[in-house]
């Protein structure tokens, strides 16, 4: 049997389960996807329990998606350019590691929003951590002329767009709602507005109909900021697609097979989603 997991510190709230164990269900493979909690400090023997062939590889999540990047044997420029790794595997004799947030992202607004990379120009990103990265390589890897960086440490922000160079900028949060007018995506990429944390604060007034508005939180799956999107014509793309897509090129490489995102798994997804 191929075993996988998915490692982090908390690591019982993930969803990863249910998306690799509806795959292997749909595909009649005999596998298994675990969650196992790894404190930061037992990264690196983990690592080796992988050598051994215990597992096939699998997910990182926070807070070790740093930690093991140096423990590893080959890891992608993608992963590289985000200086964090989320998926490991097995492969003659060596572990390799990638970072597929940002094929996640691409490929849900691909789906939810076909051919957006041939009118979006200016893209608008609310924070400035690693998801914000992964945004930004994406978007810059599309073609988008101008990234804009806002965030609540203006430092963060200059110093990711610095990392970017030519094309990303970096702006104080305070004048993030006189950005949203220029904008042809919005994207929030900070916890704001995730069910437990502060509201996300933007002023839309100024947002023009037929902007994308993406938000990566999905719990709620509908954020305040999604529906405030969606009542002045705005684009809305919620954070569950990020989540369901990502997690495709790592069931390729532990089991061979290239899944879907379904309608059937989204709601299986959707159904255990609190409401707020």
């Amino acid at each position: 049997m191929t075993r996988c997991f998915i490692i982090g510190h908390p690591v019982a709230h993930s969803r990863s389960p249910m998306i690799h164990g509806h795959w292997l269900a749909e595909h009649g493979l005999n596998g298994s996807y675990e969650r196992v909690d790894v404190p930061p400090g037992e990264v690196a023997a983990f690592v080796a329990r992988i050598r051994t062939g215990e597992f096939a590889g699998g997910n990182v999540t926070v807070p070790n998606k740093e930690a093991v990047l140096p423990l590893l044997d080959h890891v992608s420029d993608t992963a590289r350019r985000m200086g964090a790794v989320n998926t490991i595997w097995r492969d003659g004799g060596k572990l390799h590691g990638d970072n597929t947030d940002a094929f996640g992202f691409l490929a849900h607004l691909d789906d939810r929003v076909a051919g957006w990379d041939r009118y979006v120009a200016t893209a608008l990103i609310l924070g400035a951590g690693g998801a914000a990265r992964a945004v930004v390589h994406g978007l810059a890897e599309r073609g988008v002329g101008r990234i804009i960086l806002v965030n609540r440490s203006s430092a963060r922000a200059e110093e990711l767009a610095a990392d970017f160079g030519t094309g990303v900028e970096a702006r104080r949060w305070e004048e993030a709602a006189a950005l949203v007018a220029a904008s042809d995506l919005i994207v929030n990429t900070t916890s704001l507005g995730m069910q437990g944390q502060p509201p996300l604060d933007l002023d839309l007034a100024g947002l023009r109909p037929g902007t994308i508005v993406d938000d990566i939180v999905y719990v709620p799956l509908e954020t305040t900021l999604l529906a405030q999107a969606r009542a002045r014509g705005g684009v809305p793309v919620d954070g569950l697609g990020m989540l369901l897509h990502q997690a495709i090129p790592g069931f390729e490489r532990w089991f061979g097979v290239r899944p879907q995102v379904t309608p059937a798994l989204r709601a299986l997804l959707e159904a255990d989603i609190p409401r707020a």
